[in-house]
């Protein structure tokens, strides 16, 4: 009898437009089975836990794997090599964000952007404890 698929897991900033339309045109569940995708601002207890064992959602993005947690760069680093390649997002995302040093290098832009756009959409960052007070870095 085979074992049941791990569902993999993407903690995302469900108010970052960036986010949202990267996790939508992810085509994990075609290389890896199920994968949920769960809002950082959602209130779930497991953002929590995250951000308990020392995970900034701020700083990065999380992918769950097979009880392996990839944090930011190292994310969309996994995501990139695992995706499928069907269509021309997935292509240009996996040619270039798989390499891992590239992955390292763009990520600093990305979150950039992803504070840009929460600014001028005036959202607020997550906030940076388990209360729910506002990130003091909230400016930037």
């Amino acid at each position: 009898m085979s074992e049941p698929a791990k569902t993999a897991l993407i903690v995302y900033d469900g108010d970052c437009v960036f986010c949202q339309s990267y996790v939508r045109f992810m085509r994990l569940r075609e290389t890896v089975g199920p994968v949920e995708l769960l809002d950082a601002r959602s209130g779930d207890p497991r953002v929590a836990a995250f951000q308990r064992q020392g995970y900034d959602l701020n700083e990065g993005m999380l992918f769950v794997l097979e009880d392996r947690v990839y944090h930011g760069d190292e994310a969309v680093n996994m995501l990139a090599i695992l995706s499928s390649s069907s269509s021309l997002f997935a292509r240009l995302n996996r040619t270039i964000l798989s390499n891992r040093t590239a992955a390292r290098l763009i990520y600093p832009a990305l979150k950039f952007g992803r504070r840009i756009t929460l600014r001028l959409r005036g959202r607020p960052l997550l906030p940076a404890d388990l209360d729910g007070a506002p990130d003091p870095r909230q400016g930037w």
